[in-house]
């Protein structure tokens, strides 16, 4: 389990609650606020908003948890529903006013968006069982020493064996294996001292691709050329561990996810340039909601895939045409478009959706790299 996912999905609920308004399960008036001090006549104070009745027992406790990490209220079994079958309806409430019933869009959003990341963290994020394991930078420099030395003790001993076929008719005998073998290692061992330099502290050792990789690039084998020397130095020092930069890019996608709302919003007004009474606002609470369910889906594609074969494919189907079906009756919903409308509107969303996604992992694989 990875407890930094874990823990980016708990605060991402966190912060989620602390955005919607005070609720509770409100009890008789109790005479003065035990907040504010304020008279109280009704179920909640006038002045503070605070419930009237304040409870002190584990279950109410465990409740408000729930709540504030989920918002486990009557809330949420009234926004899924709609969000799923019905998501226009849901964005139109919204935009309208009608908002009391409902988790708010950009709630929804800080929550299911980490959930998605958690549930790859566990279930998407694996390498494939490929055996590689960290190993300090000082201990892989000192086996390497240690190789090299025995390196050149063979080829000691090559030259003397040639020396002694030369004395031998008909028998001959070369040392370039032996040369190639010690440049190589005094390659991988310059490539090491200079990561150790630039302030890395372990390297991938192993069978896996990563440890292919890395080891590629301590030999030489693999090099990278961009054009640009300086952009060159630092994809040179993560490939010398590309599982961490792998990780980075992770965390910073799930950190910085909340740049596909910037991105996308502008796309989606593009779409309704010349149709009046929309404004960018409507377009955000729009976006929300769709990255909502985006996000839920592919998280739910995560957890069921895995399990058994046909829900695989069933979860491959549902990621592949479950974008398209739910953007067309948002669209249609939301701005009470007709089916042509919505229609093609969904296929330029399609295309804008892809635009949007590189923008964002381009920004998130350079932010991770060079952070």
């Amino acid at each position: 389990m990875d407890i930094d996912a874990a823990g980016g999905a708990a605060t991402a609920g966190l912060i989620g609650g602390a955005l919607e308004r005070p609720t509770g399960h409100a009890g008789d008036a109790h005479g003065d606020c035990t907040d504010c001090g304020a008279p109280v006549e009704g179920n909640f104070c006038a002045n503070c908003g605070q419930p009237t009745h304040v409870h002190r027992s584990l279950l109410h406790l465990i409740e408000e948890v729930l709540h504030g990490v989920m918002h486990f209220d009557g809330r949420i079994w009234r926004t899924l529903p709609l969000l799923i079958l019905n998501p226009g309806l849901l964005t139109r409430e919204w935009v309208q006013g009608r908002r009391t019933r409902y988790v708010s869009p950009l709630a929804m959003f800080l929550f299911t968006v980490f959930v998605m990341f958690f549930a790859y963290s566990l279930f998407g994020g694996h390498s494939g069982g490929e055996a590689t394991t960290p190993m300090s930078i000082d201990q892989r420099i000192a086996s390497q020493e240690a190789e090299l030395g025995r390196a050149r003790e063979a080829l000691t001993r090559a030259q003397a064996g040639l020396e002694l076929d030369a004395r031998a008719p008909g028998k001959t005998y070369t040392d370039a294996a032996e040369r190639v073998t010690i440049t190589t290692l005094e390659r991988e061992l310059d490539a090491l001292r200079q990561a150790k330099a630039s302030g890395q502290t372990t390297v991938t050792a192993g069978d896996g691709w990563a440890a292919r990789l890395s080891e590629g690039v301590r030999n030489g084998s693999v090099q990278i050329e961009t054009g640009d020397k300086k952009l060159d130095k630092i994809l040179t020092k993560k490939a010398l561990n590309p599982e961490l930069a792998i990780y980075k890019i992770q965390q910073t996608a799930y950190k910085f996810s909340f740049l596909l709302i910037p991105f996308s919003i502008p796309f989606v007004g593009l779409l309704f340039l010349w149709k009046r009474g929309f404004t960018f606002y409507d377009h955000g609470v729009f976006v929300l909601y769709s990255l909502t369910a985006m996000s839920m889906l592919f998280a739910a594609a995560l957890v069921i895939g895995p399990l058994w074969a046909p829900l695989g494919w069933l979860a491959a189907l549902a990621v592949l045409i479950g974008p398209p079906v739910h953007m067309f009756a948002q669209l249609k919903g939301a701005y009470g478009l007709s089916v042509f409308s919505a229609l093609w509107r969904t296929f330029a969303l399609l295309t804008f959706c892809t635009i949007v996604i590189a923008l964002f992992v381009t920004t998130i694989v350079m932010m991770g790299m060079t952070g």
